[in-house]
């Protein structure tokens, strides 16, 4: 193993990966690598100066500790929003792409078979895990949530360099098996949307895929026996509501005009108009009246 040695941390992971089918990811990988180099390469940070590691529906990049952090910040505070839009509006709904983010400080080691170890490391890898990056994500129009490290924050973010606004990054700890983490989040704190009424995600469609991941969840279809709790139940309408009459209303049925009070209940008004022969009932139980014979 390679003694540890300083390093920037950038961790990309994909929301709902796993509920795409084989076609949509090879899709969704390619966009990440394409976004991921695109943000490095507006940063100054070429191949030279940076190693990958693939993680499936996550890129990790061990970056120069000499390569600038505030360019790579701004990097991602601005080219991988903009990319992200400009993929999303052109692409189907089952190919959308929304990203969460990392970025980190620290000591990583490179063992033998070019596995990487360190407890810095595992660190970024559980913030980028942690519920609270994903509700972040879940809850917001924009496609990127991005979060750093207290010990990033610190050293850089805090000083409020050009493009990193310090003012931007909120406080949060999250709870991992290794203990809470503090860290640095970018933009709203979950829930923060909710509070202030602006609930209007937008339609980004990456929230659609059904089943999964637990992060932005699919629309709940509606029942289709009309019912809201699909009970099966026939609900009487509220008068007025379009069902039954409201009292006091005029009902025309073949020229005939009933008007006054419930028809069927225990209270009841005149009729007018028309003709009506046979048995009409008025009222239930000991209320109930019946008028044979014919009306004009």
């Amino acid at each position: 193993m390679s003694d540890p040695v300083s390093r920037t941390i950038l961790l990309l992971d994909i929301e709902r990966f796993s509920d795409r089918d084989d076609v949509e990811q090879a899709y969704l990988r390619r966009m990440l690598y394409d976004i991921t180099d695109r943000a490095l390469e507006s940063a100054g940070i070429d191949e030279t100066r940076r190693l990958r590691a693939d993680r499936g529906d996550s890129v990790m990049e061990l970056i120069d500790a000499n390569a600038p952090v505030t360019a790579l910040l701004r990097a991602l505070l601005t080219e991988v929003p903009a990319q992200l839009r400009a993929i999303n509006r052109m692409a189907s709904r089952s190919a959308q792409i929304r990203l969460r983010g990392v970025v980190a400080t620290g000591y990583v080691a490179v063992d033998r078979h070019d596995g990487w170890v360190g407890s810095d490391l595992n660190h970024a890898c559980r913030l980028l895990d942690a519920g609270l990056l994903r509700a972040a994500l879940r809850e917001r129009p924009d496609d990127f949530a991005l979060c750093v490290s207290d010990a990033l924050y610190t050293g850089v973010v805090r000083h409020d360099h050009t493009g990193v606004p310090a003012a931007d990054f909120h406080p949060v700890t999250v709870e991992s098996k290794n203990g809470p983490l503090k860290a640095w989040l970018h933009g709203p704190l979950p829930g923060e949307a909710a509070a202030t009424g602006d609930q209007d995600h937008g339609d980004t469609g990456a929230g659609q895929a059904p089943g999964g991941s637990g992060d932005r969840p699919a629309p709940a279809e509606p029942p289709r026996d009309g019912s809201r709790d699909g009970s099966h139940q026939d609900r009487p309408a509220p008068a007025g509501s379009g069902g039954a009459p409201a009292p006091g209303t005029v009902v025309n049925i073949q020229g005939a005009t009933f008007t006054g009070g419930v028809i069927g209940g225990n209270q009841y008004g005149g009729i007018s108009g028309g003709r009506f022969s046979g048995d009409v009932v008025v009222g239930d139980g000991a209320d109930r009246h019946r008028e044979r014979g014919e009306r004009t």
